[in-house]
């Protein structure tokens, strides 16, 4: 009779025991996931999180940066002069400015132009690697503990890096940092899991500088996308190639960074008033005809010139100095109705971006130039923001074809491709890293909207994991 009691003692101090565990464990998870870490570069701001809160706004946002051997990032801006090329006008030191935006328009301060604010810049097309950086250091959903992260960045600057080995002959010199850094992600334990395919990298050109499939001396670029171990990364470039199961267009970067909604609304109320005098107009250098895209950028230029009253030509050639002021291009679209887009050294231009900012409507003479690109950022419904020219009527249709077919266009019809055009604004540019974000602002820019899908893209990945 005794060892009945005997035993129930001893089971109820068993659970007791039991439960007192689990509550502490529970305690510890918690204490764990929720402790601030200090991290030695101090533009990180990394939030944690208690583990299972299903209110966390940053659930399934989470990005872990990798600390990568400086080798690949910061001693590459160290070296800025070997980033310059001969024919360059301005030493690529100095667009490395202002979180890689470049140094101000003007002086920041003077009220004689629109332009002359703390928000406009004179941005080199080929800082994205370095703005997007900036701004992922200042990413709200940043946390130093991987195993919660939804996506894993890559802070590699790759384009930089290509540019200042253009000109070597030795291939084997030019690929050595892509074949470095894979073999450094490959010893860290993030890369176990998925065998990177969580991981992303940004690249400030074209996929094609990173696709060289030889060994050949006098092949172009570098062969960073071809290794094996890129096939499981994704990458975020300017222009992808629409083959690749992994790369993904992103904008390039433009003039404009603005530090809050309120000076983005502001801006599209301004371009929606703007006078436009001009019905199209182009700026660009001329291409070797004896490429594709040469003859459409002749075909282009010679109708703008025989189009004069209608159309306006910036010659943006090297020995020009047009182009190379911000405000002339700026004012140049604002002032058109349309901004004629044609390929040039490759399918994509920065000017598409510009010409947006500026509320132009872009025309287009090539699928690839921005339908086929930039699908995260611009609207599958082609014809609401743009118009597309085939360049077989480019050519047989006679040297006023272009003119014909946007006169063509009803004046209702260009209202409303205009507001659309200026609708799209804060998706296709880059903010300041620091940026102003008042409670319940859900204004995204490019980095935003990048950043976004490409975690959506990574998730799913896992998913059929």
């Amino acid at each position: 009779m005794k060892k009945k009691p005997t035993t129930l003692f001893l089971l109820l101090s068993l659970l007791t025991i039991s439960l007192l565990l689990l509550r502490l464990s529970q305690t510890k998870i918690i204490h764990i996931t929720t402790t601030t870490t200090t991290t030695s570069d101090s533009d990180h701001h990394h939030r944690y999180k208690p583990a299972g809160l299903g209110d966390d706004p940053c659930l399934g946002r989470f990005v872990y940066i990798h600390n990568l051997p400086s080798r690949f990032n910061t001693d590459i801006l160290q070296d800025c002069e070997s980033i310059s090329r001969p024919k360059d006008k301005i030493s690529m030191c100095k667009y490395l400015d202002n979180f890689g935006f470049g140094p101000l328009i003007g002086d920041g301060v003077s009220t004689d132009s629109q332009y002359y604010s703390p928000s406009w810049y004179a941005t080199n097309q080929f800082m994205l690697e370095v703005i997007f950086h900036e701004k992922m250091k200042r990413y709200e959903c940043l946390t130093l503990n991987s195993s919660l992260a939804s996506a894993i960045y890559v802070p590699y600057y790759a384009g930089l890096d290509f540019r200042r080995n253009l000109r070597r002959r030795n291939v084997a010199a030019r690929d050595a940092a892509g074949k470095e850094l894979v073999k450094w992600l490959k010893k860290q334990p993030q890369w176990t899991g998925m065998s990177g395919k969580d991981h992303f990298l940004v690249t400030g050109r074209i996929s094609r500088d990173f696709q060289r499939n030889s060994d050949n001396k006098s092949g172009w670029g570098t062969n960073l996308m071809l290794l094996p171990e890129s096939q499981n990364l994704s990458f975020l470039t300017i222009e992808r190639n629409p083959t690749s199961h992994n790369e993904f267009s992103i904008p390039y970067p433009t003039y404009f960074h603005p530090n809050s909604a309120v000076e983005i609304l502001k801006w599209q109320n301004k371009i929606k008033l703007t006078n436009r005098t001009i019905l199209f107009s182009f700026a660009g250098a001329q291409r070797p005809s004896r490429s594709k895209n040469g003859l459409v950028r002749t075909q282009v230029i010679q109708q703008c010139k025989t189009s004069s009253k209608t159309c306006r030509f910036l010659d943006c050639d090297v020995k020009s100095s047009s182009c190379d002021d911000p405000i002339s291009l700026m004012k140049l679209f604002e002032s058109s109705v349309f901004c004629l887009q044609p390929p040039g050294d490759s399918l994509t231009r920065r000017s598409v971006f510009d010409s947006i900012l500026a509320g132009c409507i872009p025309v287009f003479f090539n699928q690839g130039s921005a339908y086929k690109q930039y699908v995260w950022h611009i609207p599958s419904n082609n014809s609401d923001y743009s118009v597309y020219i085939p360049v077989k009527e480019l050519r047989t249709g006679g040297k006023n074809k272009i003119q014909e077919i946007l006169r063509r266009i009803p004046n209702e019809k260009v209202i409303g491709m205009r507001e659309n055009v200026i609708r799209l604004v804060p998706k296709i540019m880059y903010t300041k890293p620091n940026r102003h974000k008042p409670d319940g602002e859900t204004l995204e820019d490019a980095f935003d909207v990048a950043v976004k899908e490409v975690v959506k893209i990574i998730q799913g990945t896992r998913r059929e994991i």
